[in-house]
């Protein structure tokens, strides 16, 4: 006897998209091992499927319409998908249910532990064509080609200024609103990164690990052996397009620089004069005191 099949069609959108085929092949493969024909299979998955099928369509179409129909009630993000917003609660709740066997180490998603893994296989997969720098993941090697391309995408809209990457916009950010985020624990001054708090804590420590093989001096920073080295080799690789001059450092060349433009940054309090430099401001305020 033919099987008689008492459910109510639900009509179905469908989009431009091969995704949607491969369902619905898939759920007629998987009913006809069930013992249907295949044509009984094709008419119970259109019609015993479809509110389902529907489901899945309008779940599968956010991704073309930006539909984010699942909200976090700690800060009102919204999610594409129930896991995505399930994930995303990790961020408040703390919770980190992967683990490195290596190490310890706890993530809040399985694509970061298994980011982080490759530090101690140590493989970077992704190479670069143009220089031949290897990278652990692709988005390293997307921002590193930056360098190449002089691709810079993201803009300070204060002052136009723009950088590779959002972490480089957001620690520039910080010279106009003034933040501060990281502390010394031994005098109290603060910095707008962290690694000029690094570089600070040498002042309390007096330790000056880099060494010059040249003449034996020490500094508390790679980059001032880098700058100091370049006495001894004479490198001066920052160059001024206005006249011609040379100079080892990109700042020692910005202040020259204010020689064409005119530029005085600094101002006096006392008189109101102003000096292309703060020493030569500091020279003059001695005329007041």
């Amino acid at each position: 006897m033919r099987r008689q099949w008492n459910l109510k069609r639900v009509p179905v959108q469908m989009v431009d998209c091969k995704k949607i085929d491969m369902v619905h092949r898939f759920n007629c493969h998987l009913l006809s091992g069930r013992g249907l024909s295949s044509r009984e299979a094709e008419q119970h998955e259109n019609e015993d499927n479809s509110i389902s099928k529907t489901k899945h369509l309008k779940k599968h179409q956010g991704i073309y319409t930006g539909e984010k129909p699942y909200h976090c009630l700690d800060c009102g993000s919204s999610c594409r998908t129930l896991n995505n917003l399930k994930v995303h609660q990790r961020i408040h709740t703390g919770e980190k249910p992967y683990g490195c066997d290596q190490c310890g180490k706890k993530f809040s998603q399985s694509g970061h532990l298994v980011r982080h893994q490759a530090i101690h296989t140590g493989e970077k997969p992704y190479h670069c064509l143009d220089c031949g720098s290897s990278f652990r993941r692709s988005n390293e090697l997307k921002v590193h080609q930056r360098i190449h391309t002089g691709e810079k995408p993201y803009h300070c809209l204060d002052c136009g200024s723009s950088y590779r990457t959002s972490g480089e916009l957001k620690v520039h950010q910080r010279i106009h609103t003034g933040e501060k985020p990281y502390g010394c624990d031994q005098c109290g001054k603060r910095f707008a990164q962290s690694g000029h708090l690094v570089r600070h804590h040498g002042i309390h420590t007096g330790e000056k690990p880099y060494h010059c093989l040249d003449c034996g001096s020490s500094f508390r920073t790679s980059n001032e052996l880098k700058v100091h080295q370049q006495i001894h080799t004479g490198e001066k690789p920052f160059q001024c397009l206005d006249c011609g001059s040379s100079f080892r450092t990109s700042n020692e060349l910005k202040v020259h620089q204010r020689i064409h433009t005119g530029e005085k940054p600094y101002h006096c309090l006392d008189c109101g004069s102003s000096f292309r430099t703060s020493y030569n401001l500091k020279v003059h305020q001695r005329i007041h005191t």
